[in-house]
């Protein structure tokens, strides 16, 4: 057996069924070994960081390692972005990068870079491999490393000489050793002291991240918000961890979060925060961040813990959330809800005196209206993400796919082809805008070529919508580069042999997505909207989320 043989072997072993590649000149020996195998579905891509936003949204949808397969050199140095998105929000990756042969290492040789070196801050862990004989070591690990504790990306560099080399030794691939990586656990006192913080709370509330949207934590968190009666607010990631047509769930938190989820955090005396990293976007002022509450995070990576936090505990959501459910008792806060309810639970909607000019808002409802409760929505990063978080009902877990931590344009498509690979029978929109969309529209072929049911939703504003708006507010409307320009998307669509539709107002909008919806494989839909709609609210940068923008 070869070394691109076994990997491959080693790949099923993990239960892969579907890698998204762009074939090279060094991984070559990999591509021929997938020539012979059946059981590994290769979706090829258009370009190296699609294949990677893909495998992203493969593992997001489904909850298991995405994988990714491309060659040396560019190949490699294109897949940086998306490693990088995976790596800040937590998404378990296999990237598997061709490389020059050993020999060639050091050398300059062509299409030779050390990518190694270059992704160890974005990856949870690296392998280059030397020897075939260690493959079964370093896959194996490797898979248990993206999946394990805080989910991440894990880069395994393939030299082409070992790929082609012959493994010396016969491997039991049921038996093989390999090191195993303990879960940290939470003990009873813990347990007891979060208990007593949430029964002596008179305004408690409970932060939702993206640590919640795996396991059984999503059904566990509205059994303790029904108990308890605690108002839910999530990060941008921890949407569809908890229902957001729930009557206690009071929107999104930080820099564009509700009202009601940011002032209920500020009045807060007890935060429980489950899963979430406490990020600039998030807190807003840290110093001002919910001034007068006991904060009590979980989270299962010990690097995020400790951030101005007053109890700090390393372990996994379910288990914090099973211990917290035996323990914990009925109570209400007839109170507090009260006052909660003073506050707007939902972010406003833009008012134009015309009623048949489209809004994004009034699009973004729409497509929820009238599309499946099942569907998975992805994004890409701007105006529209926001408004998607904001006016998009989420009900199930794993159904909202976007980039937060690095919020890479151009992620939105790529990933609605991972997830609609994953879930074929499941109806997949990606809402982008007219800026993010042109990233990787070469995608849309990938889409066509394989048949995928995925309707895209392109907001037309002619602008980089988000960065138009912070030049408005905080730049003095001095508006440097953000007029875009942009291909008839509904005659484009048409190009690559799919179907494309557009409209300019409300009632062709209805009949438009009511038609697309029904369609067969990938549509998509092009929108002319109000041009200089802004997304509130918003906090101004360097100050407190109580010091929001709330509307125009």
């Amino acid at each position: 057996m070869y070394g691109a043989e076994m990997l491959i072997q080693l790949l099923i072993e993990q239960e892969v069924d579907t890698i998204f590649g762009y074939p090279g000149g060094a991984v070559l020996p990999v591509y021929d070994a997938l020539f012979d195998c059946d059981r590994i579905n290769h979706i090829l891509v258009r370009h190296e960081q699609a294949a990677v936003h893909a495998a992203d949204g493969y593992a997001r949808a489904t909850g298991k390692p995405g994988v990714a397969l491309v060659t040396s050199g560019p190949g490699a140095t294109n897949a940086i972005t998306g490693i990088a998105t995976a790596y800040m929000d937590s998404v378990p990756l296999i990237v598997l990068t061709g490389q020059v042969s050993t020999d060639l290492l050091g050398l300059d040789s062509f299409q030779e870079v050390d990518i190694f070196r270059m992704t160890m801050s974005i990856t949870k862990h690296n392998y280059i491999v030397t020897n075939p004989n260690d493959l079964p070591k370093m896959i194996r690990e490797a898979f248990q490393i993206a999946a394990t504790g805080r989910p991440g990306p894990v880069l395994i560099d393939l030299p082409k000489n070992i790929m082609m080399e012959k493994v010396t030794r016969f491997f039991d691939f049921k038996d093989e050793k390999y090191i195993k990586m303990a879960q940290p656990t939470i003990n009873g006192d813990q347990l007891d002291q979060m208990v007593e913080r949430l029964m002596s709370a008179e305004r408690p509330a409970l932060v939702v991240g993206g640590g919640c949207i795996t396991g059984d934590a999503p059904f566990l968190l509205q059994k303790l918000a029904a108990r308890c009666q605690l108002p839910v607010i999530t990060t941008l990631m921890g949407i569809g961890a908890f229902p957001t047509n729930n009557p206690f769930y009071l929107g999104m938190l930080g820099m564009h979060g509700t009202v009601a989820a940011n002032r209920t955090v500020h009045a807060a005396d007890v935060l429980l925060c489950l899963g979430m990293r406490f990020s600039d976007r998030v807190t807003g002022k840290r110093k001002s961040f919910s001034p007068h509450s006991f904060k009590i995070q979980v989270d299962i990576d010990a690097a995020e813990l400790n951030k101005n936090i007053h109890m700090a505990i390393r372990g996994s959501v379910d288990d914090a959330l099973r211990g917290i459910l035996n323990r914990v008792q009925t109570k209400t806060h007839h109170r507090w809800h009260k006052q909660i309810n003073q506050w707007p639970k939902h972010a406003p909607k833009f008012k134009t005196s015309d009623q048949q000019l489209l809004t994004p808002q009034e699009v973004i409802r729409q497509v929820c209206e009238l599309a499946d409760d099942e569907a998975i929505v992805t994004t890409d990063v701007g105006q529209h993400q926001i408004w998607t978080a904001h006016h998009y009902t989420f009900t199930q877990p794993r159904s909202f796919l976007t980039s937060g931590g690095l919020g890479t344009m151009g992620y939105g498509l790529p990933a609605s082809i991972g997830a609609a690979v994953a879930f074929p029978n499941r109806q997949v929109i990606c809402i982008s805008g007219d800026g993010s969309f042109q990233m990787n529209m070469q995608e849309m072929m990938t889409a066509v070529d394989l048949g995928l049911n995925i309707k895209i939703v392109i907001l037309k504003n002619g602008y980089l919508g988000m960065v138009r708006q912070w030049q408005q507010l905080f730049l003095n409307q001095r508006y440097s580069a953000v007029r875009i320009s942009s291909p008839d998307f509904a005659s484009m669509a048409k190009t690559f042999g799919a179907h494309g539709f557009s409209a300019n107002n409300t009632d062709d909008a209805k009949n438009m997505i009511k038609l697309a919806l029904r369609k067969n494989g990938p549509v998509i839909m092009e929108f002319d909207v109000i041009e200089e709609t802004n997304v509130y609210p918003i906090v101004p940068p360097g100050l407190s989320n109580q010091e929001m923008i709330e509307h125009e």
